[in-house]
């Protein structure tokens, strides 16, 4: 059907579905290939899940001995392998052992050396960044000779060894993440991810373990490892590890990398243990942002039912408001427009964040006088200024709505 083929080399998603849902075979041929390959070929996404929902058939033989699912393996997406893996359920045993030794075969020569081999060409690579918008992930895409592989085969390689309940070794996984170091890269994201689920002690041991390595990223990938611990998984056994952040605060002591320190304060600070409040505490006047501004949630105890903060923890935090970093400033009115204590200097605080040049913050700042029944919101909220069209709505912005029905309410309007 041309007007099939016509609109998945447009990558329509909608006109195919809707083509689909005509009668159009979700398995038309485009040059004697299924229009499947087409949108794996093209890591079109939407509309390869349309002809897969349409029941286009992911383990037809081609030409060359290959199935599409093996085409989107060694394409390299993982979103896109996982796909076409999945929309058979159970995958059969002979197809899943072959994606399996595919997708190894990529992992161990690595992207580029694979690429190389099949095709045959020496020249040099052409090389991008393609980032997914809505995850943040981003992955490597690399071209030769025509053709065009991404360099996630390790995420492709780790997500489905854990869906058929391969328990890969832990030493294995870690040099998968350090391959390609770059905490957003898809595979590093996917080791910590699949790592993170492990909600075993030995597991939590090899991973804090890590944290005495001498090199920076083996520390950073077990302190992000650790947070995904710490924060357990519903479907797996509940949170374990929820109270065990404390068990990091020796190497957040001597943590000198600022990265790695942020990303153990981040685990930690899930923690109630009262130790967290001074590692916290002592990382006021840090010189990176991006631990100052973990500095609050350092803070903040909870005990029968309400926020209780020593003096010196709010002190901090309302300094931290003041930080020339925006990203600081964001963190510590966040924590202040949470926090139920009845300090009149938090509220003061807020209100002169109303005034802050970032937008998020004045919103937040706003929201959190309004839950404290400050009038002052009211004229506050004229500075939040107008909310680009294109963002999502925030439910902040009705706070102050909802402090004025309050009021009326408890006026007797």
């Amino acid at each position: 059907m041309e007007e099939l083929v016509a609109a998945v080399r447009r990558g329509d998603a909608d006109e195919v579905t809707a083509l689909l849902e005509s009668g159009a075979d979700p398995d038309t041929l485009a040059e004697g290939l299924p229009v499947l390959c087409l949108a794996v070929a093209a890591y079109d996404e939407p509309v390869a899940e349309a002809l897969l929902q349409a029941g286009a058939d992911p383990l037809r033989r081609l030409p060359d001995g290959s199935t599409l699912l093996l085409r989107a393996v060694d394409g390299g997406s993982h979103l896109l392998a996982y796909a076409l893996a999945t929309s058979r359920i159970p995958l059969p045993a002979p197809a899943r052992a072959e994606l399996l030794a595919r997708a190894r075969r990529w992992v161990e020569a690595g992207a580029e050396a694979e690429l190389r081999r099949v095709t045959g060409r020496t020249g040099p690579i052409e090389r991008i960044r393609i980032r997914h918008e809505e995850i943040g992930w981003w992955c490597e895409q690399l071209t030769l000779g025509g053709t065009t592989v991404r360099d996630e085969h390790g995420a492709v390689l780790t997500s489905m060894e854990e869906r058929y309940g391969i328990r890969t070794p832990f030493d294995e996984l870690v040099a998968r993440a350090l391959a390609h170091p770059d905490r957003d890269h898809v595979v590093w994201s996917d080791v910590v991810f699949t790592l993170g689920r492990r909600l075993d002690e030995e597991t939590w041991q090899w991973t804090r373990d890590l944290l005495n390595h001498p090199d920076r990223l083996h520390r950073l990938l077990a302190a992000e490892t650790l947070l995904f611990l710490i924060l357990g998984d519903p479907l797996k056994g509940g949170d374990p590890f929820w109270e065990r952040g404390r068990e990091l605060v020796p190497w957040a002591e001597q943590e000198e990398d600022p990265e790695v320190l942020a990303a153990l304060l981040n685990a930690m600070t899930h923690d109630s243990a009262p130790e967290i409040e001074a590692v916290g505490l002592s990382h006021l006047t840090h010189p990176d942002p991006r631990v100052r501004s973990l500095v609050p949630d350092a803070l903040e105890r909870s005990e029968v039912g309400h926020s209780q903060v020593r003096p010196e923890g709010l002190a901090a935090v309302l300094t931290l408001a003041g930080d020339e970093d925006p990203e600081v400033r964001e963190a510590a009115c966040r924590w202040l427009a949470h926090y139920r204590g009845c300090e009149p200097e938090i509220g003061d605080a807020l209100l002169a964040l109303t005034h802050d040049e970032r937008q998020e913050i004045r919103i937040g700042a706003v929201s959190g006088l309004a839950y404290r029944d400050d009038p002052r919101c009211v004229e506050a909220e004229h500075r939040i200024g107008p909310r680009d069209p294109d963002q999502p709505f925030d439910e902040r912005l009705m706070d102050v709505w909802r402090y004025q029905r309050r009021q009326e309410a408890a006026d007797g309007g």
